[in-house]
């Protein structure tokens, strides 16, 4: 089991997960973020951080897609092991659905 970076991040890009996690797993795109499903060790600390509710185990139905988006992006984007600030209208994004189109393949800046 690995943890995942689901829809609900596009656009929002909290990062209160990112603060917490023991091992720097978290990838940054320009407005999304990923966990590197092999460097996750399923510690879970970061599940209850999200204020987007937007990280899932990847035992959870239907996230297939989403093991693949974070994988894909956590090879080629920068690591981010701080906690930076959100992205402007965070909050009026957050728990809008269909934002998948959204998705930037743009890295972030990392730190």
């Amino acid at each position: 089991m690995t943890y995942v970076v689901v829809e609900n991040c596009i656009k929002c890009k909290f990062q209160d997960c990112v603060e917490v996690c023991p091992v720097d797993c978290f990838y940054e795109g320009e407005n999304f973020l990923v966990i590197n499903p092999d460097e996750c060790i399923d510690c879970g600390v970061c599940e209850p951080e999200c204020p987007a509710e937007a990280i899932l185990p990847d035992t959870e139905p239907n996230l297939e897609k989403w093991v693949e988006i974070n994988t894909k992006y956590a090879a080629i984007w920068p690591n981010i092991t701080r906690m930076g600030t959100a992205l402007p209208g965070a909050d009026d994004e957050n728990g809008k659905p269909g934002k998948e189109a959204a998705l930037s393949p743009k890295p972030g800046a990392g730190d």
